[in-house]
């Protein structure tokens, strides 16, 4: 294991078999997807035409930048003053496919910091190419990021504000082998 790679057995943030109930749910899911799920050719087209951008909160624009444009190389595309907070920066990144990651940072609000609750952010994961991933992997390495691998196609790692995100090298609408779009 990496000297930056997260040990799974210890590790709680990212969840592993040791950090509370996992009882066995196949049979629940299975009931859930025979209600819930139509075959693919029966699915009506969805209504949203994608993500137009995900929105997380930044402590530090300039550290943002550097971990978003510099270490995982997504550009910049966009800074102006948020609409909806005077003084607060909003400010973009090109996260490919016509898809943004967005980011204010509010001065003043006294905000703590991450936290996962119900109902909140739990993990973005984007879609990068093989060679990318293999690339960015060696980026996050170099710069002591600490990572969780997973089957070899996920990489799990936090941000500057301790957001958590995923690298996946599965094309999108696909994981692990299965088509889930």
């Amino acid at each position: 294991m990496a000297s930056n790679e997260i040990d799974s057995d210890n590790d709680l943030h990212f969840g592993t078999r040791h950090d509370g109930d996992h009882p066995d749910r196949d049979e629940e899911r299975a009931t859930m997807r025979a209600k819930h799920m139509l075959a693919p050719e029966d699915r009506p087209p969805s209504t949203a035409r994608g993500v137009h951008h995900q929105a997380l909160i930044s402590s530090d624009v300039e550290r943002t930048i550097a971990f978003y444009q510099g270490l995982l190389e997504f550009p910049l595309t966009e800074l102006f003053e948020n609409r909806d907070y005077i003084g607060s920066t909003h400010f973009f990144f090109d996260i490919g496919n016509g898809n943004a990651l967005a980011f204010f940072d509010f001065p003043g609000l006294g905000l703590d910091d991450y936290a996962e609750v119900l109902g909140g952010h739990h993990h973005l994961a984007i879609s990068v190419s093989r060679e990318n991933w293999e690339r960015l992997k060696a980026k996050l390495d170099a710069a002591g990021v600490p990572v969780h691998l997973v089957a070899d196609t996920s990489i799990y790692f936090t941000g500057p504000d301790g957001e958590r995100l995923e690298l996946i090298s599965d094309p999108l609408g696909e994981m692990y082998g299965m088509q889930v779009v």
